[in-house]
């Protein structure tokens, strides 16, 4: 008779658990609390229509894009919770964070050991590679490789952030040494701007920092030359800005001769209109408002052109006539940093006409690009999805989006929109987990991939670190060691890593970017690097469209030229302290503990999305 007891005891305390788990909602109705914005955007209603109103994707009914219907899943525990939900062990994240180092040492010394001083690595044929002397056409080599050792130059701030002084004082010399720019290349502005630029700004603060937080990797005797060799090159880029009639610069220049003749008059939004951080940095460690005023002059121009109907902007545009050639708005290429860089420029230069301009872009963002139901984590019809429309009309262009966009969920979490963040996020990983990389181009109607190569970018590691820096889940964790994971298994090569030429068939391409060890590497070993000074100084650190990291503080909130910056005079400033938006760790701790080791997503959406890009 003891074993029937003993059912009829394990089957009341069942029945008072189910009892306890009922009331637990009222008992803590906080429990689910939705994250606040720092910023005042209008509640995400007010832009899509009236309360419950969601706003569908074309193809809605078909079975991949069908409607959430009820939402609890099975009982218990699911596949999701159960492979994402525990604690990361201190000792895989050291593990992971090695494994991110050794990436990025075999990609950096496999470049200078087989292409130093080339631009770039190919890493199937272990050499070098630079601009195509004999096809001026080849705008995909000649637009980023200038015959500067570009690799070298781009890898600079992440040898820092690793803690590698010898070899990042090693590397200074060898740019300070062996680079020049008075050379025949005809190269893309924004490249230049955002890599070479950027980087070498971003390592003259470091060597320059009286704080030394990365280790000591102060340069003996040095003279400041990083900074007169980035004054150099922005004097060499200047001729992009002269004799345009909007103000808007020409998209290429040749270092020795100015613009070509006969140069193109059509540009991308991005590429015009993001250099004023690297610019501004400039002009202010200098003293001279030359750099940031040709900059901002571009910004608004371009931003004098959106549409009076919907305030959006287009993606290519004639810097003569100010005419959009291209009428697509969205977020990915020929858009993405152009609003990295109102919200960046604002974060660090601290004027306020930036983040309005940055505010009503997102809003006008939200209103026409946005679809998919109102809230991320609740109600039904299809997840959030931010799809490329014509910037007059605000109708749909097309079905794919690019894996630039991939760097979105990154620029909300530093506004505080996290929650909406969490799903944009949860689309492009879940496209990672099918392919084991992002490819170019993906059709989320078709569901397949419409630019199938995949160029060791960084955009979803970025947003994965940024994520996990304002959540503390340890889902990012998860994230970051699937993509390190792909990496190795898909990409490494015989000397460093390989673009994908395929990510279906996995083939390779010999060609190795310089923003894989400037960025893809140096976000992955961040984000398991939770000691790393980026995290732990007290110092506010920035990051640019390059990844090139760069602190925020007051002297770049100074400026002594406002009478001659249009539309400056006047403006207010905002303190550093005052700043409720910066990627560092401390302004990140929006989540209720009670939700940290919860996933950010739910499983039923989670779910939703693996299957509408044919997971399951």
């Amino acid at each position: 008779m003891q074993w029937r007891s003993l059912v009829l005891g394990l089957l009341l305390l069942r029945l008072g658990l189910h009892a306890l788990l009922a009331l637990l909602p009222a008992l803590a109705p906080g429990l689910c609390l939705r994250l606040r914005l720092p910023f005042p955007f209008p509640p995400r209603s007010a832009a899509l229509g009236p309360p419950g109103a969601a706003r569908p994707l074309p193809g809605g009914g078909s079975s991949h894009w069908g409607s959430l219907r009820g939402g609890g899943g099975a009982a218990g525990r699911d596949e999701y919770e159960t492979r994402y939900s525990a604690a990361f062990p201190p000792q895989l994240r050291a593990r992971l964070r090695d494994a991110a180092r050794g990436m990025f040492v075999f990609g950096y010394d496999s470049y200078m050991q087989h292409a130093f001083p080339s631009d770039e690595l190919d890493p199937l044929h272990c050499c070098g590679r630079g601009p195509d002397r004999d096809d001026p056409s080849n705008l995909n080599i000649n637009d980023v490789l200038g015959n500067y050792s570009l690799t070298l130059i781009d890898a600079l701030d992440t040898l820092a952030v690793m803690g590698n002084s010898s070899e990042f004082q090693k590397a200074v010399k060898l740019v300070i040494n062996t680079v020049s720019f008075d050379k025949d290349s005809t190269v893309q502005v924004f490249e230049a701007t955002i890599r070479v630029l950027g980087s070498l700004l971003s390592a003259h603060i470091i060597i320059t920092d009286a704080k030394q937080p990365f280790g000591d990797m102060t340069i003996k005797d040095y003279d400041n030359e990083l900074l007169h060799m980035a004054h150099d090159l922005a004097v060499r880029l200047l001729p992009a800005f002269e004799n345009t009639k909007t103000g808007i610069p020409y998209p290429r220049v040749n270092l020795k001769k100015g613009v070509p003749p006969n140069s193109n008059n059509e540009t991308c939004t991005a590429g015009a209109g993001s250099l004023l951080v690297e610019f501004g940095i400039l002009s202010r460690l200098l003293g001279d408002s030359t750099f940031e005023w040709v900059a901002r002059r571009a910004v608004k121009a371009l931003w004098s052109l959106r549409s009076n109907n919907t305030g959006l902007l287009g993606n290519v545009v004639n810097i003569q006539t100010g005419h959009w050639v291209g009428k697509q708005s969205g977020l990915g290429a020929g858009s993405d940093s152009f609003y990295e860089y109102l919200l960046k420029s604002y974060i660090l230069f601290g004027e306020k006409e930036d983040l309005e301009m940055f505010i009503d872009a997102y809003q006008n963002i939200q209103n026409h690009l946005r679809r998919g139901r109102e809230a991320c984590n609740e109600g039904e019809g299809d997840p959030p999805l931010y799809v490329n429309v014509n910037m007059f009309t605000g109708q749909l262009m097309n079905t794919w989006i690019d894996s630039l966009q991939a760097f979105f969920p990154g620029l909300q979490v530093l506004i505080g929109d996290v929650e909406d963040a969490i799903c944009l996020h949860a689309f492009y990983y879940a496209i990672w987990k099918r392919y084991g990389a992002l490819p170019e181009r993906y059709n989320w109607q078709l569901q397949a991939p419409d630019v199938p190569f995949y160029p060791l970018r960084p955009e979803l590691v970025e947003s994965t670190y940024l994520l996990y820096q304002a959540t503390k889940n340890p889902f990012y964790l998860h994230v970051g060691m699937d993509i390190l994971q792909s990496l190795e298994k898909y990409t490494k090569a015989k000397c460093g890593y390989a673009t994908l030429h395929h990510v279906v068939e996995k083939t390779k391409e010999d060609r190795m970017e310089s923003f894989f060890l400037s960025e893809t590497c140096k976000y992955l070993y961040l984000l398991f690097d939770e000691d790393n000074p980026v995290h732990k100084s007290g110092n506010k650190y920035m990051f640019t469209t390059e990844g090139h990291i760069v602190s925020v503080d007051e002297r770049f909130r100074n400026s002594l030229w406002q009478d001659i910056l249009p539309g400056e005079e006047g403006t207010e400033k905002v303190k550093p302290n005052e700043l409720k938006a910066v990627n560092f760790s401390s302004n990140c701790n929006r989540v209720p503990d009670e939700r940290r080791y919860l996933l950010p997503l739910k499983s039923n959406y989670m779910r939703q999305i693996d299957r509408m890009v044919g997971l399951i």
